[in-house]
């Protein structure tokens, strides 16, 4: 191995962090039935990389080197901690050669995890957090921007979980056919918000994180082969290939954030975008057949298929965009729902009506950036300047991700004098 410079096993560890953190939780997980343990010797797997790396070189198969060093780990601390017969076996599990344990109907690794994490014991927010802390390797703070809350504050509600775990004695087992149901919008919530993490990066030099976009779409398929007349499963899976259809265009070449908009139609994944609307149609003949309502996902799905469907920005059908979202509203009548009808709201009826809408929701949502811009870009229009100047001050202030900063930046600097 050839002595790589420091910048590049930086470079290394971070991107191998992206790619292999989940698979080695997983694994880790299903050996040691311990989540605590899982997340802990994968930790200090990767603080072995930071020291060894730079001296010994990037391995051939890092990820191997990692789920390697992470079992000695694991097996290291069951055997320190070790007090009964049980907590000896299990240290021994890095020789045994017996064969696995039965899987269950869900067969991946890191699917099998969100399940297990999704347990019905924990509050769902809580449920959704330990997830994306464990399979997303999201550090806190981006868990707490997810969910609008003090960083401090989700570091408490994390610790609460898994004190809560083991205090009942809850056990990490498999999920049976009878646990999938009873977890699948825990499961789904998680996978989105991974999803959303990927395609706005909440920090970090880089605006998008492809990493955890192709794993919540891949998850996403696992799901829907496990579960495929569920409309929820299909619905969120569609909504995720058709917004990452356009991941191509929604960055400039200088690395600026490009709204929908102003993107180029024609360097979106068409195939994406078929398949995202293949699902969708499938979904509305369900419906129409005498199938239950369309959810969360669905609905947000076929708004998205407005968008992509339109041959430009100038024909896009906002009243269907405004009417979606109100029956969005209806079953999800979040602060987050109705700012973004309200943002519809301003193409169909003017930006003074959408403004006053987008008004109403400042006491809770004052910490979210989109908030801001959307005030911003309302005010503008209005001929505002010196208020939306002020509102992309805020929302440059909120955001860590640096495309939508650079974006924000240049509307802000084009309001002039």
């Amino acid at each position: 191995m050839t002595q790589p410079t420091a910048d590049a096993v930086a470079q290394a560890i971070t991107r191998v962090h992206h790619e292999e953190w989940a698979r080695v939780v997983a694994g880790l997980a299903r050996r040691f039935g311990d989540l605590d343990v899982a997340e802990d010797a994968a930790a200090e797997a990767f603080a072995s990389a930071a020291e060894r790396w730079p001296r010994d070189g990037v391995p051939p198969n890092p990820g191997g080197w990692l789920t390697t060093t992470a079992t000695r780990k694991a097996i290291d601390r069951l055997r320190r901690e070790s007090t009964r017969d049980a907590r000896h076996q299990a240290a021994l599990m890095l020789h045994d050669d017996s064969p696995a344990p039965p899987t269950g109907p869900v067969q991946d690794d890191r699917l099998r995890l969100v399940f297990t994490c999704c347990h019905p014991a924990l509050a769902l927010e809580a449920r959704v957090a330990l997830t994306l802390r464990l399979l997303g390797g999201l550090t806190v703070a981006e868990i707490a921007r997810a969910f609008f809350v003090q960083e401090t504050a989700m570091a408490r509600r994390i610790t609460r979980a898994k004190a809560k775990i083991a205090a009942a004695h809850i056990p990490y087992r498999v999920p049976s056919e009878g646990d999938i149901q009873e977890r699948l919008a825990g499961v789904l919530a998680v996978v989105f918000l991974v999803f959303n993490e990927g395609y706005l990066a909440g920090e970090g030099e880089d605006p998008l994180r492809v990493d955890l976009t192709d794993e919540a779409i891949r998850l996403g398929r696992l799901l829907r082969a496990l579960l495929p007349d569920d409309g929820e499963v299909a619905g969120l899976l569609a909504l995720m290939l058709l917004i990452d259809a356009r991941r191509v265009a929604r960055v400039s070449r200088t690395g600026e954030l490009v709204t929908l908009d102003e993107q180029d139609r024609g360097a979106w994944d068409r195939d994406l975008v078929a398949e995202g609307t293949t699902l969708l149609r499938e979904r509305i003949d369900a419906v129409a057949a005498g199938g239950p309502p369309p959810g969360r996902y669905q609905l947000l799905a076929a708004i998205n298929a407005v968008h992509t469907t339109a041959p430009s920005a100038r024909d896009t059908d906002w009243s269907q965009v405004v009417a979606l979202y109100g029956r969005l509203a209806r079953i999800d009548p979040s602060p987050v729902v109705r700012l973004n009808r309200a943002v519809a709201l301003a193409e169909v009826d003017g930006p003074a009506v959408g403004l006053a809408e987008v008004d109403r929701l400042a006491g809770e949502l004052d910490g979210y950036h989109a908030f801001h811009a959307a005030r911003a870009d309302l005010l503008r229009r209005l001929g505002r300047s010196s208020d939306s100047r002020l509102a992309y001050d805020r929302a440059i202030g909120l955001t860590g991700n640096p495309g939508e900063q650079a974006y924000l930046t240049r509307r802000r600097d084009q309001l002039g004098g």
